[in-house]
C-alpha cells in the first residue's frame, strides 16, 4: 500500500521537473542512515521535499521548511517517519548537554528532543504542526513508523484539522 492510499488521491498528480515536488509531498523524517527515505515512501526524485533531521522532530528548522515548502513550492501534504531503534528513544539529554558544556564551554539554546515513546511522538509532531499557524495545509499530516527489523512501514496517525474554507 502506497502512503497515499488513505487519501483516496487521483494517480495523475505528476507535473514537470520544475523544484516543486510533483505530489505535493513534504516529508520529515529521521537522518538515520537505515532509512532510505525515498524507498519506504515509493517515490521518485523530484516527487516530494524531504526534511531530515535526528529524530524526525517538528523543530523551529523544521517548521521554517515545511513553511517555505508549502507557500513557495506547493505542497499540502506532510508525512512524518520515525523509526524503531531511533537513537533518540530515550536520548540521554542532561548527559549530552553537560558534554557539550565541557567541550565548548557553554551549553546549547536548543534542546535534542529526544522522546520515550516512537508512536506518542509521531502523534505529538502531527500535533506540532496542527497548532502551527504559518502552515497553511495542516489537514493532511500524516504519520508512520518504520521498523528497521523488517523493513515495514506502519501507518500511526494523521491529522485532525480540516481544511479551510
Amino acid at each position: 500500500m502506497g502512503i497515499l492510499d488513505v487519501l483516496d488521491l487521483p494517480d495523475d498528480l505528476t507535473t514537470e521537473l520544475d523544484g516543486k515536488p510533483d505530489r505535493h509531498l513534504a516529508v520529515v523524517a529521521c537522518m538515520d542512515a537505515r532509512m532510505d527515505v525515498y524507498r519506504i515512501l515509493d517515490l521518485e526524485v523530484g516527487e516530494a521535499n524531504v526534511i531530515r533531521n535526528a529524530g524526525g522532530v517538528i523543530t523551529d528548522d523544521v517548521i521554517r521548511s515545511l513553511t517555505v515548502s508549502q507557500w513557495e513550492l506547493e505542497t499540502s501534504i506532510i508525512v512524518l517517519v520515525h523509526h524503531t531503534k531511533c537513537g533518540m528513544l530515550r536520548f540521554p539529554e542532561a548527559e549530552f548537554r553537560e558534554r557539550l558544556a565541557e567541550h565548548a564551554g557553554a551549553r546549547p539554546e536548543w534542546s535534542a528532543d529526544g522522546f520515550d515513546d516512537v508512536e506518542r511522538d509521531v502523534r505529538e509532531s502531527i500535533r506540532r504542526i496542527e497548532l502551527n499557524p504559518f502552515l497553511k495545509h495542516k489537514h493532511c499530516v500524516l504519520g508512520y513508523v518504520y521498523d528497521v527489523d523488517t523493513g515495514e512501514r506502519r501507518f500511526v496517525a494523521r491529522s485532525k484539522v480540516l481544511e479551510a474554507a
